[in-house]
């Protein structure tokens, strides 16, 4: 059974940090591109940042750019969201995602984020 499992969320001051990871059981995680997506209440699901299987491919949505970083250690099983300068807008539920060509996609459960004063 193929789980997605996030951790690291809570809530932090503008300005401040936090560092998210995502590990994977039941899939063969080097084979699979891996995403931290973000949903704020009453918005749509949106992309924050993706890594390819072998991380050496990153994407980032255009709102996160610069303050964010996304990494993976395979033999960990994990991916890691270092996330920087953080802003209000930045307040929602973080959600990784697991994609292969030809194989369902996984969802975790998702982190809540608050960045509030």
């Amino acid at each position: 059974q193929v789980q997605l499992v996030e951790s690291g969320g809570g809530s932090v001051q503008p300005g401040g940090s936090l560092r998210l990871s995502c590990t994977a059981y039941g899939l063969l995680f080097s084979d699979y591109v891996m995403s931290f997506y973000r949903q704020a209440p009453g918005e749509a699901r949106e992309l924050v940042a993706s890594i390819s299987s072998r991380g050496g491919t990153t994407n980032y949505g255009d709102s996160v750019k610069g303050r964010f970083t996304i990494s993976r250690d395979n033999a960990k099983n994990t991916m890691y969201l270092q996330m920087n300068n953080l802003k209000p807008e930045d307040t929602a539920r973080y959600y990784c995602k697991a994609n292969q060509m030809g194989r369902p996609v996984y969802w975790g459960q998702g982190t809540q984020v608050t960045v509030s004063a």
